[in-house]
């Protein structure tokens, strides 16, 4: 099946993608297939919670929007314009995907397919339903792809190569399973922001989105800020008063409630806006509802621990203190040549 044929049946999908958002699903006649999956597609978003109660409506659909800009044609020629498939041999690749935000591997199912691959997909119990429901799309408008796709509950079987996401725990797990096959492992990541106190109020704002967008489950989500010395959080905590009602959905409010005893009975010193708590920490990973921070006085000594951190960190977001870091606001909004742990998906699938 030539490429060009699996690129046109994900530009369809984007197509089909771009009718949906939280303010208004508006029906485009012109998109394939509309009479059969438009509602359906619809009821799924709304289900979807039911599924995995942190899939809300609004984060359901922010991860659907994102898919549909994405998967514009000029994005993929873009992102594939760097890479030559004509000599790969067709192989089996078993992905292993996580369930913490909507859609999280999507990705890598979409390199996959796009490469000249058959793709074997073990999903996560807590995001089973929605790549699903768009493979059966893309079949649909391409039967050839039933070929190319397959899912399973059980153990992944007859693979030759994988990419599997998991915690710290399960990579270790992973690592020897696939020890003799060509593989990506993706472990524990967090993304940091860097501020120099000359943020303007909507950089702050738009850094809150990085923090809050999906409750903050993703990798790329900001949990830990590192501000210079003597810096006042008052500016910062003006801002990001925007989401304040992030803490009327429950699950978020009973990590919220229960992350702050836990810090006080501790006797620790906490910043607090009765909806986020900041808690000065060395640590990169700070549990949900709370963000870690800590004091630099030298921003090239920063940039070199940073470094340092590489392999634990997904995201930096500054205003270009850092270089290459993303801007504020960015961080769930990637491009399609932004790899997870900046290892190239496409250069990996072509060699195999």
């Amino acid at each position: 099946m030539l490429q060009i044929s699996k690129k046109q049946s994900f530009i369809e999908l984007g197509r089909f993608l771009n009718q949906f958002s939280i303010d208004n699903n508006h029906k485009n006649e012109e998109v394939l297939y509309n009479d059969l999956y438009f509602d359906p597609f619809i009821e799924l978003i709304h289900l979807s919670q039911s599924h995995n109660g942190w899939f809300t409506p609004e984060q359901v659909y922010f991860a659907v929007h994102s898919w549909a800009v994405a998967l514009r044609e000029d994005n993929l020629d873009k992102w594939l314009s760097s890479y030559n498939f004509l000599e790969v041999k067709q192989k089996a690749v078993g992905l292993i995907l996580a369930g913490n935000i909507p859609l999280v591997g999507f990705h890598d199912f979409l390199s996959v397919l796009i490469s000249g691959h058959k793709v074997i997909v073990k999903t996560s119990s807590n995001d089973q339903h929605l790549i699903q429901f768009l493979s059966n799309y893309l079949i649909k408008i391409e039967p050839k792809l039933s070929d190319f796709i397959k899912f399973t509950d059980g153990k992944l079987e007859d693979f030759d190569a994988v990419i599997a996401t998991g915690s710290n725990n399960t990579a270790r797990y992973f690592e020897y399973y696939f020890k003799n096959k060509p593989n990506i492992i993706r472990k524990n990541r967090n993304s940091v922001a860097v501020l120099n106190g000359k943020e303007s109020r909507e950089d702050l704002v738009n850094l809150g989105e990085d923090i809050f967008r999906y409750f903050g489950l993703g990798c790329r989500n900001v949990s830990k800020l590192f501000v210079p010395k003597d810096y006042s959080f008052e500016t910062f905590f003006k801002a990001i008063y925007e989401y304040k009602d992030v803490i009327f959905y429950e699950k978020y409010s009973n990590n919220y409630d229960y992350n702050k005893a836990v810090f006080l009975m501790s006797n620790f010193k906490l910043l607090d806006n009765e909806f986020l708590t900041l808690k000065e920490d060395s640590s990169n990973a700070s549990p949900i509802s709370s963000i870690f921070y800590e004091f630099y006085q030298d921003i090239a000594d920063l940039q070199k621990r940073l470094e340092s951190e590489s392999d634990q960190i997904q995201c930096i977001v500054s205003n270009n203190l850092i270089p290459n870091s993303v801007s504020f606001g960015k961080t769930q909004k990637p491009e399609l040549w932004d790899y997870a742990d900046n290892v190239d998906t496409l250069t990996f699938l072509s060699t195999l």
